[in-house]
């Protein structure tokens, strides 16, 4: 299993970007389906998007899609998540996890790593 690490969070305004990085140690990084997910306050944890091992596949939430980019460096160890547009029900904690299930499978992700606050106001 992977540890992960997230950072890049931040304060923005509505409208702007952010880039969320994810750094793993452990082996064999290049196995894994990433997924970020996001936890708002009093709300669930929910998905955002993942990426298959080889960086071949993606799948977002309906809401962040044509706004939110999933990406890897296998050679870095790190998956990246790329924001745009951002607005303020983006705001949470967001946390990056893996799975060597399905890039589907979102319940199936696990090693979650401490989270990252992103903070969209409006």
């Amino acid at each position: 299993q992977v540890q992960l690490v997230e950072s890049g969070g931040g304060l923005v305004q509505a409208g702007g970007s952010l880039r969320l990085s994810c750094a793993a140690s452990g082996r064999a990084f290049s196995l894994y389906q990433m997924g970020w997910f996001r936890q708002a306050p009093g709300k669930e944890r929910e998905f955002v998007a993942a990426i298959v091992g080889n960086g071949d596949s993606t799948y977002y939430a309906e809401s962040v899609k044509g706004r939110f980019t999933v990406s890897r460096d296998n050679a870095k160890n790190t998956v990246y998540l790329q924001m745009n547009s951002l607005k303020p029900e983006d705001t949470a904690v967001y946390y990056c996890a893996s799975t060597l299930a399905s890039l589907y499978a979102t319940g199936k992700y696990m090693g979650w790593g401490q989270g990252t606050q992103v903070t969209v106001s409006s």
